[in-house]
């Protein structure tokens, strides 16, 4: 007996709402090109940084959420550093991931919302990111038992030559960590 899954329709994510969720103001982009020029992936996109912008102006926003560019953006910032208008694209980028996965859109790039979720798990439990615990909790979300088994060895290994920590530090600041998520999980605003 075969089940198939009904495609689940969403109402259309207006511009509006991704720039009031971002706090980016887009329609000071003029198209400059120089976050995509600074992009060291943006070959691996399939919409540049700076025609996602055009794209949101434009109100193509089911076409953004569903790119790969927002999965394959590594955040690492150049794009807002080159901006001459300060807007702040690797968090637009964040932004889009979050109304994404909040969607249950079907990513592209599989393994990417598991390591955001196992990086932020890490983050939300300890006060910060724990190397050994963000790893395992990926490889197992990511491939199961079997993607444990495959890291394993890499895992011991970088722990052997004390690349990282067996046991998580604390954050003295902990509580407010745990505020921080906390008030984004119930939508409210700082």
């Amino acid at each position: 007996m075969t089940s198939t899954t009904p495609a689940i329709a969403h109402e259309p994510v207006s511009r509006e709402k991704i720039i009031a969720l971002s706090g980016e103001i887009l329609s000071t982009c003029f198209q400059c090109q120089k976050c995509s020029n600074g992009c060291p992936l943006v070959f691996a996109m399939d919409i540049a940084p700076h025609r996602l912008i055009h794209s949101i102006q434009l109100g193509r926003t089911e076409e953004v959420l569903n790119s790969d560019t927002i999965w394959v953006c590594a955040s690492c910032e150049i794009c807002t550093t080159r901006c001459p208008n300060n807007i702040d694209i690797a968090h637009l980028m964040d932004t889009l991931r979050q109304i994404s996965m909040k969607r249950g859109v079907k990513e592209s790039q599989k393994r990417v919302p598991v390591f955001h979720a196992a990086f932020l798990s890490s983050v939300k439990r300890f006060g910060r990111m724990h190397e050994a615990s963000m790893a395992l909790t990926y490889a197992y979300r990511s491939g199961g038992i079997k993607g444990v088994r495959e890291q394993f060895s890499l895992g011991l290994e970088m722990l052997r030559k004390g690349k990282i920590r067996p046991l998580p530090d604390r954050l003295m600041a902990g509580k407010q960590v745990n505020d921080i998520f906390h008030k984004i999980e119930n939508g409210e605003q700082s």
